[in-house]
């Protein structure tokens, strides 16, 4: 049985259509949160705005900084980031981030999809923690994100 892909508004004309999630996309999600096999997962909106891909994964032992580094610095991407760490009350945690990356030098039509469509698309992902909107390697700090998960 083939399972339905979730659609989100937009599209590649002038005027609004659907963007498709494809189970592909869902399944590298599941894979991070459920059997650990990624680190993070990076998509994109394939060149045709018709789906929303898997454009990386990251293996388990990758760092942060191959992460960010993974991010074009000129093109939005949305992203989901498996976070461990060891809370203030010294426990072993981990946190999933889902993160939208809408650099501020890329196009504008660039951002206005992403923007359009991150709601929907960040719903599909059931089970992360916490969203971060970054315009600039700042907004997605590995202290930001640590700061994010310990005040829980």
């Amino acid at each position: 049985m083939v399972a339905a892909a979730a659609v989100l508004p937009w599209g590649g004309g002038g005027s609004p259509a659907w963007i498709e999630v494809p189970e592909k996309s869902k399944s590298a999600f599941w894979e991070l949160k459920r059997r650990k096999v990624h680190r993070y997962v990076i998509f994109k909106i394939d060149d045709r705005r018709e789906e929303i891909v898997v454009e990386k994964t990251g293996a388990p032992g990758e760092s942060y900084d191959d992460f960010t580094a993974s991010l074009p610095a000129d093109d939005c991407r949305y992203a989901v980031y498996d976070l461990d760490f060891v809370s203030d009350d010294n426990c072993r945690k981990n946190k999933i981030f889902f993160i939208s990356w809408s650099p501020s030098v890329s196009r504008i039509r660039a951002k206005t999809i992403y923007a359009v469509s991150r709601n929907q698309f960040r719903h599909e992902l059931d089970g992360v923690h916490f969203e971060i909107q970054a315009t600039d390697p700042d907004d997605m700090d590995l202290e930001v994100l640590r700061g994010r998960a310990n005040r829980t």
